[in-house]
């Protein structure tokens, strides 16, 4: 199987990207897929999430060059996270600085998708990527490296705009510049039925954007406690409503 790049992406913070990005991660490891995640925000959560130290693997994985060199230097930020078949190359704060780079060397729409070139064809199932939600040129440049989008998003009235956006952007990227990737779905998190606003934005996600809407992931306070013990959502609480909503969300991936 070709290496599939998932990218979870919102142009808004807060909305559940990087746990995600993790527990998405995680759990097609925990399927027998060998997956690389990659933090390209600059708050480099990842790492914190999986219990490790951010570092700065993802500024040498978009500042450097194509050469072996380059690639085998890139090779030594590949960290083993502790779980079997799961792979990091986090990111820190130099990350924003690469994308200063990028943008001032007029790196082309494709820079991300090379940058990986070197990852493609060493037996990875997936690549998982965590983006920033400020766009500057980075986010455009992972969403064309995608061959899958998820948009997580906040089910309330104000992240409607976001959503189109988002969409809008992928649209763009297709119609003028050659993306050839596709859109998962939009994934509502943090959802809490009983609150008349989430009941109301689902339904207004749904009227907007149809089957594109996935199965929400709920509220729970166990997801909030798992960055902050250095645990995925499988590790912390295996059996929980959020651990079942985050595997139907990677039973999903699978079939493509």
């Amino acid at each position: 199987m070709a290496t599939k790049v998932i990218v979870c992406a919102n142009q808004k913070g807060g909305v559940g990207k990087t746990t995600t990005a993790v527990s998405l991660a995680h759990g097609l490891a925990m399927q027998g897929k060998e997956v690389l995640l990659i933090d390209l925000d600059p708050q480099g959560n990842c790492a914190t999430a999986l219990g490790m130290q951010p570092e700065s693997g993802a500024f040498y994985l978009l500042t450097l060059g194509q050469t072996a060199v380059d690639t085998t230097y890139i090779r030594q930020y590949v960290r083993n996270t502790g779980r079997e078949r799961l792979w990091l190359i986090a990111g820190d704060r130099q990350t924003a600085a690469a994308q200063m780079l990028m943008n001032a060397l007029d790196k082309p729409v494709s820079a991300i998708r090379e940058c990986l070139d070197r990852f493609l064809r060493n037996g990875l199932s997936y690549i998982v990527i965590d983006t920033s939600p400020s766009q500057g040129g980075l986010q455009e440049r992972a969403l064309w490296a995608a061959d899958l989008v998820i948009i997580p998003t906040a089910a309330d009235y104000l992240s409607t705009d976001g959503v189109r956006q988002m969409v809008e952007t992928l649209t763009v990227l297709q119609d003028d510049k050659g993306w050839k990737g596709a859109l998962l779905g939009v994934l509502p998190t943090f959802v809490e039925d009983q609150v008349r606003e989430h009941k109301a934005g689902l339904a207004d996600l749904r009227t907007l954007f149809g089957e594109r809407i996935l199965s929400p992931i709920h509220k729970a306070a166990t997801l909030r406690e798992c960055p902050g013990i250095g645990q995925t959502i499988f590790e912390k609480d295996a059996g929980s409503r959020a651990a079942d909503e985050y595997t139907q969300l990677v039973k999903l991936v699978l079939k493509y």
